[in-house]
C-alpha cells in the first residue's frame, strides 16, 4: 500500500519548526506534530533568560527572513545581538509566530508509536488514528532523557525532582530546597527559587560554579581574529563547531565524542553571576552519598574532598543534573527500531545527510551531537540540520 505522505517530523521546537519551514518554501509532502515550543514553554523555569545571545537564538526558514530581531521590532520589544539576555517568554512567543506563519498546517498531536513497514513507517497518534509515511525525522528534544542521580531515584517524586520539571516557582515559597547541580539550568532555577521566596543552598561536584563571560564589543582586530564570536560563545574551535558540522562529522569518531564530552561544560549565563554569587550559599567540590527521607525532610548524606561526611536538609531537592542520551528512552519508536539502531554513547550513528542506521528514519538536536558536534545541543544548531536533512530529503 502506497504511504500517505512522504515525510513525518516528529517535534515541534526549534529543529522541527526550522526543517518544516523548509519543506513548505518547496512545497513537499510532509507531515509535522507536536505541540509548539513545548518544552521551551513548559520544562524551562518562569522567568528564564537564555544562555545564548540573541544573534544566535533564532528559527530558520531558507532565506532567514524571520530572525529574533524581526520579531523583536515587530513587537517593540528590546533587542540586541549581544549583551541583552533574551527572555524565554520572548523566545517561546517568537517560536509560535514562527510556526503561524511558515508551518500553519503542525497538528498538535502526540507520536505514540512508529514501527518500521515494508515502504516506510507506521505512525500511531494519542487520538489512535494512524498513518503511513516513507521517511521519519525525529526532532523530539531531550526531555526524555532527564538524568538523575541514582542515589535520588528511590526518593518519592514529592521530595526530588528535575530541574525540567519545574515551570511555575511559586509554590517553593518559604522552603528549603537544595539544587544540584553547576550549569545554568542550576544556576538559573536557585536564582529565581530565592527570588520567589525559596531558602537555597546550591551543591556542585566541581571545584568551581563557573559562569561565561560577557561579550566585549570594544575587542580589537587581532582579537576578534583570535577569539572570533560564533553561535555558541567565542573561539576558533567554536567557529569551526558552527560553520561547519559537516566537516566534524568527518574527523574520527573517538575524536567527535571525546570533543562533545569536553566542549562548553557547565556553566551559567554571564548575566547570572550577580543573581547567585553571594546570594546563595555554595557547596563545591561535593559529592552525594546517601538520600532518605526523615519526618518529611529529605536527609543528603554530602562528602567533600577534605571534609567529612555531613548531612544538609530540605524540604525539596531538585536535580539540574542534566540530560543522558539513551535511545532505548525513546519509547514512541518500536522495540525493534530501537534493537536495530546502531548506536554509540546511547546517540544513533548518523550518516553525512543525519540519516539513521535504518534507511529513512533521521534524528535532528541535541541527540545528533556525536555526529555533528557540540553546535547540536543548541537553537542555532538548527540553522544547518534543516538545511542538511532538506536538502537529503529532496
Amino acid at each position: 500500500m502506497k504511504p500517505e505522505c512522504d515525510v513525518a517530523i516528529v517535534g515541534a521546537g526549534p529543529y522541527g519548526l526550522s526543517l518544516a519551514a523548509h519543506l513548505n518554501d518547496r512545497n513537499a509532502d510532509f507531515q509535522i506534530f507536536g505541540e509548539p515550543m513545548q518544552f521551551w514553554r513548559d520544562h524551562m523555569p518562569e522567568g528564564m533568560q537564555l544562555k545564548s545571545d540573541g544573534f544566535a537564538s533564532n528559527l530558520y526558514d531558507p532565506k532567514h527572513s524571520y530572525t529574533l530581531r524581526h520579531y523583536c521590532e515587530e513587537q517593540g520589544l528590546k533587542y540586541k545581538d549581544t549583551r541583552l539576555p533574551v527572555e524565554l517568554d520572548t523566545f517561546v512567543k517568537y517560536g509560535i509566530s514562527f510556526k503561524t506563519r511558515f508551518v500553519p498546517q503542525l497538528r498538535s498531536n502526540y507520536i505514540m508509536n512508529i514501527d518500521k513497514i515494508s515502504n516506510g513507517f507506521s505512525l500511531r497518534l494519542d487520538n489512535d488514528d494512524a498513518i503511513t509515511v516513507r521517511r521519519v525525522v525525529v526532532a523530539a528534544g531531550i526531555r526524555d532523557f532527564r538524568h538523575i542521580p541514582s542515589s535520588l531515584k528511590a526518593l518519592p517524586s514529592q521530595y526530588v525532582t528535575h530541574s525540567s520539571e519545574h515551570h511555575e516557582l511559586t509554590s517553593f515559597g518559604n522552603r528549603d530546597v537544595i539544587v544540584l547541580g553547576a550549569g545554568a539550568s542550576a544556576t538559573d532555577i536557585a536564582a529565581l527559587l530565592l527570588e520567589n521566596g525559596a531558602r537555597i543552598q546550591l551543591v556542585a561536584r566541581g571545584q568551581l560554579v563557573r559562569f561565561h563571560s560577557v561579550a566585549d564589543e570594544e575587542r580589537s582586530v587581532f582579537q576578534k581574529l583570535r577569539h572570533p564570536s560564533s553561535g555558541i560563545g567565542p573561539g576558533l574551535r567554536n567557529r569551526f563547531y558552527c560553520d561547519a558540522p559537516g566537516l566534524f562529522h568527518h574527523l574520527p569518531e573517538q575524536l567527535r565524542l571525546l570533543i562533545v564530552r569536553r566542549t562548553l561544560g557547565p556553566a551559567g549565563g554571564w548575566f547570572m553571576k550577580d543573581r547567585v554569587i553571594g546570594r546563595i550559599p555554595l557547596l563545591v567540590d561535593s559529592s552525594l552519598e546517601e538520600a532518605k527521607v526523615k519526618q518529611d525532610r529529605v536527609h543528603l548524606t554530602i562528602r567533600g574532598v577534605d571534609v567529612a561526611s555531613h548531612e544538609l536538609l530540605a524540604d525539596h531537592v531538585i536535580a539540574a543534573t542534566g540530560y543522558k542520551f539513551d535511545i532505548q528512552r525513546f519509547d514512541f519508536l518500536a522495540a525493534e527500531i530501537r534493537s536495530r539502531l546502531k548506536v554509540v554513547d546511547g546517540a544513533p550513528v548518523l550518516s553525512s545527510s543525519m540519516e539513521s542506521s535504518i534507511p529513512g528514519l533521521y534524528f535532528m538536536g541535541a541527540i545528533a551531537a556525536n555526529s555533528f558536534g557540540p553546535v547540536m545541543r543548541f537553537a542555532f544548531g538548527a540553522r544547518f540540520a534543516a538545511a542538511r536533512i532538506d536538502r537529503a530529503l529532496a
